[in-house]
Parts: C-alpha cells; sequence; structure tokens
C-alpha cells in the first residue's frame, strides 16, 4: 500500500476496527459509506475531529489506509474549518490529501501545500501557476519545485522582486550542489527580468557563470 492511496484504490477490510461506528450499530460503516458522507458533512465539529485524529500505525495496514482515504474527503469538504485544512495542508505527506487542498477556495490553505516540501514536484509546480502571487511565491520557493517551474517563474515579468532574489541565488548562496546549467539558466532569467531590483542585477554581475554576467551587465548598461 502506497501514500498515494485513494478510496477507489484503498484494498481496506471494512471490518477494522474503527472510531468511525453509527449510532445502531456497533460494527464500523463501510468505507465508501463513511467517506461519502464525511465528504458531504455540515458538521464542523465532526470534520475537525477527523482533521486532528491521530493516524494508526502504518503496521496496521487496513486502519492506515481507511484513515487516510477518509482524510481526502475531511480535506475536500469546505465546512471543515480552515484551520483543520490549513493543518492538514501543512503536515499531510499523502498527495490524494494535498491534491484535494491544493484546489481549496482558501489562498491560505493552498499556500500551506505550496509550502509542504511532501508535495510532489508536478503538485507544487501547479501551484507556481496559482491565481494568488502569494501562493506562487510560496511555491517557488519549496525545494520540491521542478527547474522548469524556476526558470518560468524567473521569466515571469509579474514576479515581485523579492522572489527573484531568491531564484538569483539558487545555485550559488543556496543549493550549492545544483545542476550548474539549469541554476544558471535561471539567474540569467532573473538578470534579465524588468522587476528584479537593481541590488540584485549588481550582484548578479559577479556572478560566477559567465552568461548571467554578461545578462547582468546587459541590464546595467541599459
Amino acid at each position: 500500500m502506497t501514500d498515494d492511496t485513494t478510496v477507489d484504490e484503498a484494498n481496506v477490510d471494512d471490518t477494522a476496527t474503527s472510531d468511525d461506528t453509527t449510532a445502531h450499530d456497533a460494527r464500523p460503516e463501510p468505507l465508501t459509506v463513511t467517506y461519502e458522507r464525511l465528504r458531504h458533512s455540515t458538521d464542523a465539529a465532526e470534520l475537525h475531529e477527523f482533521a486532528r485524529r491521530p493516524l494508526p500505525d502504518r503496521s496496521e495496514q487496513a486502519a492506515f489506509s481507511r484513515a487516510t482515504a477518509l482524510l481526502e474527503a475531511v480535506a475536500g469538504n469546505p465546512h471543515t474549518p480552515e484551520e483543520d485544512r490549513v493543518f492538514l495542508a501543512s503536515t499531510m505527506p499523502f498527495p490524494n490529501v494535498l491534491v484535494k487542498l491544493s484546489e481549496d477556495a482558501s489562498a491560505a490553505v493552498r499556500k500551506a501545500v505550496a509550502a509542504n516540501t511532501d508535495d510532489k514536484n508536478w503538485l507544487v509546480g501547479r501551484l507556481t501557476k496559482d491565481d494568488v502571487s502569494e501562493v506562487r511565491d510560496v511555491a517557488l520557493h519549496n525545494k520540491r519545485t521542478s527547474w522548469k517551474m524556476r526558470l518560468e517563474g524567473a521569466q515571469d515579468p509579474n514576479m515581485d522582486s523579492d522572489t527573484l532574489d531568491f531564484l538569483s541565488r539558487l545555485g550559488t548562496e543556496l543549493e550549492p550542489d545544483a545542476n550548474v546549467v539549469l541554476s544558471s539558466m535561471v539567474r540569467r532569467a532573473v538578470a534579465l527580468n524588468p522587476n528584479t531590483s537593481q541590488e540584485t542585477v549588481e550582484r548578479l554581475a559577479d556572478d560566477p557563470s559567465a552568461e548571467v554576467v554578461h545578462a547582468a551587465r546587459r541590464r546595467l548598461s541599459q
């Protein structure tokens, strides 16, 4: 069983021990029944309890798979309190849960997903294209972000100067073991970006990469 488990994929014994029982039946509800109930629930207290419930030990495979599948339903329910959705977005490593939260209407929730270093690179990459600049900026700071997304961020004429300054340090001060070619492409794009601050461009004029230096000095001469 992998962390990518979804409800349809979860091969879970519905007789596994669980707290999510009905009042009239000592046996737990079938997983799909509980999932749909939580997905449509308007009971914020119940949703809060599920969001904060400690996960079973991974050695209890059936109970663990069930719990992570149910968190997907809780994460995707807008009636789950925002602070609980932010909590899940910040702490959960499960792609099925994080995908739900990455589509949340709240920018605070999406920002928390963007900062989560357990994200898959394709997911944090999607958030570099978010409608809210703060979410995009946080995603670009995430080490899981691909170099392709970092390069596109460095080329974005609407990118803020603080994030451009961060990108200008990749491969030198930050992530010094990064791919030399890819990191220099990002720094060169920063040097050419009209939103890059004068201070950052001046620093790039002394960059270890000749192509970055050339771009920065060309910019300074304009």
